[in-house]
């Protein structure tokens, strides 16, 4: 039995809220159980100073990834007070940023660049993966906005990606691990798939411990199951996303046409 009762390929409870970040292009809170992780999408009509220098054509996408001091149940260090950026969370925006820009088609953003917060506001394991995973919605909506816009023609994102974690956990292979499954697992496996289930990047290493061929493909199994039933999510997310928007604009015109 897990230690939250859930089957061991079972998902925690996921949803996205649109729009919490209203200063943001796009913006969603994303939540997998007591994970929480606010990603937002600013586009900056702009390219990085390298691009420029080397003549290279279209736009860019970049990701920061940071936990709240309160995020954790100890208080976690701002890096802004030690003058560095730690390695962890070095090691995970460069995760997110080569993840989205898998499946961005940097040639059609224009010469713009998307910036991603992935702000953690409550860590419970799969912060990693819930910040690719709501990463990718909140571009979506951003990118849907730049087209309403008329700022880009054609829809840059190729497929949508998700990022979620497995284990091995008391000897069974579990899907989708929080906080206390991933301080104990033997094996900790982080996999970024897209929709159509192709693999963008895996992590994966046993907790001085060692895995065979068979538990790796059943975590991968799991894996596959989870990307599948939280990509169905992400659409209705920024279907919903995108009604909402397309309502507040019939609630502007509106107000115009008002005597």
């Amino acid at each position: 039995m897990r230690p939250d009762g859930r089957e061991f390929d079972q998902l925690r409870p996921i949803s996205f809220q649109s729009g919490i970040a209203p200063n943001a292009t796009g913006s969603v809170l994303v939540s997998f159980g007591n994970t929480r992780v606010i990603c937002a999408a600013t586009v900056q009509e702009d390219v990085p100073r390298w691009m420029k220098y080397q003549k290279v054509g279209g736009g860019w996408l970049t990701a920061e990834y940071n936990m709240l001091p309160y995020s954790t149940l100890d208080r976690k260090q701002r890096d802004i007070s030690t003058g560095r950026l730690d390695g962890r969370s070095s090691e995970i925006q460069r995760l997110i940023g080569r993840s989205l820009r898998a499946v961005v088609d940097l040639k059609k953003l224009g010469p713009r660049t998307i910036w991603l917060d992935c702000d953690v506001l409550q860590a419970d394991g799969g912060t990693r993966t819930a910040s690719v995973t709501g990463g990718c919605v909140a571009i979506a909506i951003a990118l849907n906005k730049l087209m309403a816009d008329g700022k880009i023609k054609t829809f840059p994102m190729k497929k949508l990606i998700t990022g979620i974690s497995a284990g091995i956990y008391q000897d069974t292979a579990i899907l989708d691990l929080d906080y206390p499954e991933d301080k104990d697992a033997s094996v900790d496996f982080n996999v970024v798939m897209t929709e159509d289930l192709e693999f963008v990047e895996m992590q994966g290493s046993g907790e001085e411990a060692v895995f065979t061929d068979e538990q790796m493909a059943a975590m991968l199994s799991l894996a596959r199951k989870g990307v599948k039933e939280i990509t169905a999510l992400q659409k209705q997310a920024i279907l919903d996303a995108d009604q909402a928007s397309l309502t507040d604009l019939k609630s502007l015109a509106d107000s115009f046409k008002r005597p």
